[in-house]
């Protein structure tokens, strides 16, 4: 990591390592580059609560995951860091990205990077499947 976001990020990692048990239910991030402490409550699919690996069949249900302070993550694609996690895990939510231009009250599309405390692993995922003003 490098750079500013990169500082934000080891700075607010060295926070959450400290955490004690309890305090994982931390509001969600409302600016960008603004980080959370928190854990993972669910890992599931698109259309499930467990995880699969795609076969190599062409299907692919997605991946999905929860957080306890209500960040939820979203992907066609299967996520490895994702599978990597486990429910309890902590990790530190950054809010990367707002969408733009949205019609009034609908707010999907906004972009979270999510670093698992344990395996180190991040990924970054919006928290709709369709961006604002799509279906």
């Amino acid at each position: 990591m490098g750079g500013r976001a990169g500082a934000v990020l080891a700075g607010a990692l060295v926070v959450g390592l400290g955490l004690a048990p309890g305090t994982a239910a931390a509001q969600m991030p409302t600016r960008v580059g603004t980080c959370v402490a928190t854990t993972i409550s669910r890992i599931g699919t698109r259309f499930s609560d467990k995880l699969v690996k795609p076969k190599g069949d062409g299907i692919d249900e997605g991946t999905s995951v929860d957080l306890k302070n209500g960040v939820y993550g979203i992907s066609y694609a299967y996520i490895d860091a994702i599978a990597r996690s486990r429910v309890g895990d902590r990790v530190m939510t950054c809010l990367v990205a707002l969408p733009t231009g949205c019609p009034k009250g609908d707010d999907r599309g906004k972009m979270y990077t999510t670093t698992n405390l344990r395996t180190l692993d991040s990924w970054t995922l919006p928290d709709s499947q369709h961006m604002c003003g799509g279906a």
